[in-house]
């Protein structure tokens, strides 16, 4: 019995008793990230199954002009004819529309969906056929067609017509090229031979979802946008020109030049290629993560799930700084506490994540934040008080904990700032202790203080 009082009254040993606790608290700290990503892929998968009817993050590309031709090569003594495909981009491509957001529901779950209206406008100019090495007389002019590129056909609204040069042109679905776009539609459209400009109109009822983008195929590209979400994304290969954005919603401009882009105006056949890998790339990543394409997001104010697993990653330094704040209560106020008093204050404290995942799903992550903090202090507190069996500890071991959860919350508040934040905490914390800790005999027992 003497040698169990000796370990159990040893500060070196409780140091390193607490120490194996943190360590072996490690894995339910991992738990519960993985319970939080569980639960982000569920959302995830709602967004899927509610965008994949209504309409996937829609990526515009086009119009682009087709020109089939010919050509004659002779391989032993014997001319072959190939086929061959002229690509023209347009000289101007406007575009201006207006993004109308909705909110749908699956269970407690939100996705942002949206109806767009889309009104195109440009010209195109034919090239020099000579300087391309292109026989006009070998141009099929009865098949040109124009073609444009979208993610998600089921998202169209709309009876689409291209006016044409004045006149309307209707539309088929279906690319033949997939290396301008995987889905899309075509229209066949008449074309002079006298290389003189050619005016295009098109309007789009467009349903989608999260996203809108659009890829540069204009010698000169301008997109205007605007809608009355207040928490837009502005991402991919160009940012705005300007941009307005408030409470009330957003409007943004962009100009993109030819030589802002990686392809040329027309090119030959497979030369250059506009769509990424596969639909399936298209998806996993945002369009922005593209070279292409540009556009906006649309985002709620709050992803509770970001911020759920954001918090989580403190909760190891939460409960050290618990525990070390319970080690020196004992160790300057000559009191015991038994290491199973510890593990019950550490589950308290994990069990503040998975109150604030469940509680942010239906209330949003502040309010749930400061419900699931007044919890777990009340709780702790409380727990001090009949260990401790003083108010005046209880206080200090409560007030303690009430600046580190108001720590985190401000650290989770202003991203941008949180490694700096974090770091001048971290040093204020580690000053507070090294103070304190001068007056403890590391080497003495628990039931001594110098």
């Amino acid at each position: 019995m003497e040698v169990i009082k000796k370990l159990s009254s040893s500060i070196s040993l409780k140091v390193g008793v607490i120490g194996f606790m943190i360590l072996i608290l490690l894995i339910p700290a991992a738990m519960i990230k993985e319970l939080i990503r569980e639960r982000q892929y569920t959302r995830d998968e709602v967004v899927r199954e509610i965008s994949d009817k209504w309409g996937e993050k829609q990526t515009l590309t086009g119009p682009i002009m087709v020109i089939p031709y010919f050509e004659h090569q002779v391989n032993n003594e014997e001319v072959i004819k190939i086929n061959r495909k002229l690509y023209v981009l347009p000289e101007l491509l406007n575009v201006e529309g207006e993004v109308n957001p909705e909110v749908r529901y699956r269970g407690i779950y939100k996705v942002i969906v949206y109806n767009s209206d889309l009104n195109l406008d440009g010209k195109f100019l034919l090239p020099d056929f000579e300087k391309s090495g292109i026989n006009s007389e070998n141009i099929d002019w009865e098949n040109i067609t124009l073609v444009m590129g979208l993610t998600d056909m089921r998202g169209i609204q709309n009876d689409i017509k291209i006016i044409w040069g004045g006149e309307a042109v209707s539309v088929d679905p279906g690319i033949e090229n997939k290396t301008i776009a995987h889905t899309g539609f075509t229209a066949k459209i008449p074309v002079p031979e006298d290389h003189s400009s050619i005016s295009f109109k098109l309007k789009l009822d467009l349903n989608g979802s999260q996203g809108l983008y659009f890829t540069p195929v204009g010698k000169t590209s301008n997109v205007k946008l605007n809608s009355d979400w207040p928490t837009p994304s502005f991402s991919g290969a160009f940012l705005p020109d300007s941009r307005n954005v408030s409470s009330d919603g957003f409007d943004a401009e962009w100009t993109v030049l030819h030589l802002n882009r990686n392809y040329p105006q027309y090119w030959i056949d497979n030369a250059y290629k506009l769509t990424e890998t596969s639909q399936q790339e298209n998806w996993d990543h945002f369009p922005g993560k593209s070279d292409r394409t540009f556009g906006v997001n649309l985002l709620f104010a709050v992803d509770e799930y970001q911020m759920s697993m954001r918090s989580a990653k403190y909760a190891i330094m939460f409960i050290s700084l618990t525990f070390l704040i319970f080690l020196f209560v004992e160790i300057l106020n000559k009191k015991r506490i038994h290491p199973v008093q510890y593990l019950l204050v550490s589950f308290g404290l994990l069990l503040f994540y998975t109150l604030l995942l469940s509680l942010s799903e239906h209330l949003g992550f502040d309010l749930a934040y400061g419900i699931s903090s007044l919890a777990i202090i009340g709780l702790i507190g409380m727990y001090s008080y009949s260990v401790l069996n003083s108010i005046k500890l209880a206080m200090v071991t409560s007030s303690a904990l009430v600046v580190l959860y108001t720590f985190l919350f401000v650290i989770l508040q202003v991203e941008d700032y949180s490694l700096l934040l974090g770091s001048i905490g971290l040093f204020i914390i580690l000053a507070l202790v090294m103070f304190l800790s001068k007056r403890i005999n590391w080497y003495g027992q628990l039931d001594e203080r110098k």
